[in-house]
Formats: structure tokens, C-alpha cells, sequence
């Protein structure tokens, strides 16, 4: 690094460190285990973990797992990049810095893993009812979270982006699911003494 970039990074380690600082300071004093709120994050967290290992599908489970993992990493990816260019926030955490992390690991992750579930069990099409669970998770959840004070949106973000948000993360995660099975599938039909050739 030059010195002129080394200063500029560590301008920007400095920053990290006070948001870190701040949100703590933040969560202290608005979100801790003495409000509702954190009761509720807290709630949103534990409850869909505790239904899904109640009703996830052992036989299939780490398919549904994989894709639930999926959702989770990629909600995650695009929860921090909205918080950090300012188009969301959460202003209660069970985590100071961790936002969304009740949303981003358990409620989403767990609800759409169940539809999942539901379609394959059942031989119904992912896309038509991942596109009615973004609905109610768009244009249902997301308000309801608002009109609690529990999601801030800013600057152009509406419902139909989140819709859209909520869509085009499901189908990913199902096309990356689809893709592995596909790779798992075409290596259990080489020949055994293929895999080293």
C-alpha cells in the first residue's frame, strides 16, 4: 500500500469503528432486553427456528437446508448493502451489529424453506407460490414491521422494491439450489474410477 492509501484505509477502519461504537451505544440505550421491541426481534429470531426443526423434512433435509441457507446468505448480503447506502434500517436489534439478523436467519429463511418444502412435497410450482410468498412478505410483512417501528425504509425505497427484492432473492436461491443438485447428480453417474481421470 502507498502511504496515501494505507491513510485512507485506515480513515476508513477508524469510521468502522466508531458506527460499531455508536450502534452499541445506539442498542443500549433504544433496543435492550428492557423493551418490547427486543422481546419481539428476540421472538422473530427463536420462534421460526423452533417450527422448522419441528417441521422441516428430515428425508429431504439437506436440500431444504441448503436452499434456506441460501436465502439466508443472500438476504444477508443485500440487508447489510441496504442498511450501509442508507436505503433501510432496523431500529431495534437483538444484535447491535447484527441488524437484521432475526429476519436474515430465521423468518425469511425458515418461511420460504417451508414453501419449498410444501412444493416439492406436493409437486407444485415453486415459482407461482414464491411469487405469492414475496407477496406477502412485500406488501403484508414488511408494512406490518413498519407501522410497529421495527423496519425504516428511506430515500426511493417503496413496497414494490422490496417485492422485487424479496422475488429475485428466491429464485436465486432456487436456481443455486438446482444448480448443485445438478452437479451432485451428474458425478453420482460417472464411473467409479472416473473421478480421478
Amino acid at each position: 500500500m502507498t502511504p496515501k492509501q494505507e491513510k485512507f484505509f485506515q480513515k476508513l477502519v477508524s469510521l468502522q469503528e466508531e458506527l460499531a461504537s455508536q450502534s452499541i451505544e445506539y442498542w443500549e440505550i433504544y433496543s435492550h432486553l428492557g423493551t418490547w421491541q427486543f422481546w419481539t426481534v428476540a421472538v422473530l429470531l427463536i420462534g421460526p427456528l423452533i417450527l422448522v426443526y419441528f417441521k422441516i423434512d428430515r428425508k429431504h433435509i439437506f436440500q431444504i437446508g441448503f436452499f434456506g441457507f441460501a436465502v439466508h446468505i443472500l438476504f444477508a448480503y443485500v440487508d447489510a448493502a441496504g442498511i450501509r447506502f442508507g436505503l433501510w434500517g432496523y431500529p431495534y436489534q437483538l444484535l447491535p451489529f447484527i441488524p437484521s439478523f432475526s429476519l436474515d436467519a430465521a423468518i425469511i429463511p425458515v418461511f420460504i424453506m417451508l414453501v419449498y418444502q410444501w412444493t416439492l412435497k406436493h409437486k407444485k410450482n415453486y415459482y407461482l407460490y414464491a411469487f405469492l410468498t414475496a407477496l406477502a412478505f412485500g406488501f403484508g410483512f414488511k408494512p406490518l414491521l413498519v407501522a410497529h417501528g421495527l423496519f425504516e425504509k428511506y430515500k426511493w425505497v417503496n413496497y414494490i422494491y422490496i417485492f422485487f427484492i424479496y422475488i429475485i432473492l428466491f429464485l436465486m436461491a432456487y436456481w443455486l439450489t438446482r444448480i448443485f443438485q445438478w452437479m451432485q447428480r451428474r458425478e453420482s453417474k460417472r464411473k467409479p474410477g472416473a473421478a480421478g481421470e
